[in-house]
């Protein structure tokens, strides 16, 4: 989930702006593989949840049968954690219990603590301290929610009805938030989250950014946090220079220095970003890019997947393929398929970090002059996404259109790297508690663990379908055995690659 626009916001985005033909181009092919239904036709940009569709207005998650209704799968905290193999751990105390994740985004939300109060209650999760009807009085070692408003925090509702360009959408990003601690939540639901919200959009590159950079300094000078999750970015082009980006990157120094994890979303249009004029129609980048901050060196880079496993599966269940509707890609026979909106290529400011100089066999090459993009993966598209509880803050419909009508509160199925990104953050507060100490910056150790052909196998499922194309004219690459430009080296077996990692991170 980028704060630029996705694959299906462009689509009703150009359309509006009288481009349909553009439109037309960019996405055949594409629209019956992860058709958004999520859009705002009043050419907003919004955070890249990439897909999101309400599927109930009931506090009670909606059923299977109802997603499939709209041709989707989706998935709760337990099947998902039976995806990847990660129940073992969570079922004897390996939780996160005891470590803080910090979720980094614009504006937060009014109705935080009661989506997750709302969230925790459908699913029998831990309470939070810090939800709704659970502030005083909370039991010991209960994880905690809470919110860090640094720079002001302005209400989360929609903005006037202008001709701006829509950076302000407040109840988009109000989406966004809930995704980022419920699914954090979901993975690691002993760990403490907190939210940090500042109260300007990223805009591609300058106004918003530097907010969220000095934010997270704040986090590491002042040890709140062991991992960050980062559900934002914008494509290295679209800088005014590679030294106006390097100047954004002193949080992620700190934190390496710190011992804290930064994870990022790859992004959510395959190898098309965007540069950043002009401002209500930015023209596309004319070749394969990736975007910032998941191209840094110092951030490990998430991509995304379709999740072609049982999304009813209780916590015992072991992980199986399951044939899914025709739009999810999950007639492959494989239990996860590389997403196609999952931002990946090669770096054009960053060369390759010597933790990339070995790979496991058969991976794609990285050249020597580029950092390759994305590290790792994890569930992704909506067709295949997970299960959001969200209440629309006052006047917030006018910021989310589900189809050609307003949205309003209740479950939503959503998708993007942005779902990827916090469920990752989930993964290595537990591997923080296997450790007893933090795991820190563990690109090397990733790429350590994958460069043994035995732990690789153990440790991961690697992902050898799918293509990360969503411009016609702008190429894309396949995922492919070892690492690749789609899926990095795949997505975790938790069972063994979270005590590996912990054991890897002396």
């Amino acid at each position: 989930m980028r704060l630029t626009l996705t694959r299906g916001a462009v689509a009703m985005l150009l359309a509006a702006l009288g481009l349909a033909a553009i439109v037309a181009l960019a996405l055949a092919g594409h629209a019956g593989a992860n058709a958004s239904a999520s859009t705002t036709t009043t050419g907003a940009v919004v955070p890249a949840v990439s897909d999101y569709q309400q599927i109930s207005r009931s506090e009670v998650p909606p059923t299977q049968e109802q997603c499939a209704s709209v041709g989707r799968r989706c998935f709760n905290p337990y099947s998902t954690r039976s995806a990847y193999n990660l129940d073992s751990l969570v079922g004897h105390g390996e939780d996160g219990r005891g470590k803080t994740i910090a979720v980094v985004d614009s504006y937060g939300s009014d109705t935080m603590a009661h989506d997750l109060a709302v969230y925790d209650k459908a699913w029998g999760l831990p309470k939070m301290c810090g939800e709704e009807g659970y502030t005083s009085n909370c039991a010991a070692g209960a994880p905690k929610f809470s919110v860090l408003h640094l720079q002001g925090s302005p209400a989360t509702k929609a903005p006037p009805s202008n001709n701006g360009t829509g950076q302000e959408d407040k109840s988009a990003w109000a989406l966004e938030v809930a995704l980022d601690v419920e699914a954090a939540h979901a993975i690691a639901p002993g760990a403490n989250i907190l939210l940090v919200a500042t109260p300007t959009a990223e805009t591609l590159g300058v106004q918003g950014l530097q907010q969220m950079m000095n934010a997270e300094q704040y986090v590491v000078d002042n040890h709140l946090a062991d991992v960050i999750s980062q559900s934002f970015g914008t494509g290295e082009e679209a800088f005014g220079s590679q030294q106006s980006l390097r100047n954004l990157r002193h949080a992620f120094v700190s934190a390496q220095q710190a011992g804290i994890t930064v994870l990022a979303s790859s992004g959510d249009g395959g190898t098309a970003n965007s540069y950043k004029e002009p401002v209500k129609n930015p023209r596309t980048i004319p070749f394969p890019s990736v975007g910032w901050p998941a191209s840094d060196p110092l951030v490990t880079s998430v991509g995304g997947t379709y999740l072609c496993t049982d999304p009813n599966a209780p916590q015992t269940q072991s992980r199986t393929y399951l044939a899914g509707p025709p739009t999810s890609r999950c007639n492959a026979g494989k239990a996860e398929v590389g997403w196609v909106g999952s931002g990946g290529g090669f770096s054009h400011v960053f060369s390759r970090p010597s933790f990339q100089n070995t790979l496991p066999a058969g991976s794609t090459p990285i050249p020597a002059s580029q950092r390759g993009v994305p590290d790792i993966a994890l569930q992704a598209s909506a067709t295949t996404g997970a299960l959001v509880y969200l209440t629309l803050p006052p006047d917030g419909n006018s910021g989310l259109i589900c189809g050609s009508t307003p949205c309003s509160t209740g479950w939503y199925d959503i998708g993007g790297t942005s779902l990827s990104s916090p469920e990752w953050a989930g993964l290595v507060a537990i591997a923080d508690q296997i450790k007893g100490s933090n795991v820190g910056f563990m690109n090397q150790k990733l790429y350590d663990l994958a460069a043994n052909a035995a732990t690789y196998a153990s440790d991961f499922f690697d992902v050898t379908t799918g293509n990360n194309q969503t411009d016609p004219s702008i190429p894309g690459y396949n995922a492919g055995t070892g690492w690749d430009p789609v899926t990095g080296l795949g997505t975790p077996n938790a069972a063994t690659l979270l005590p590996a990692l912990a054991a890897a991170s002396g």
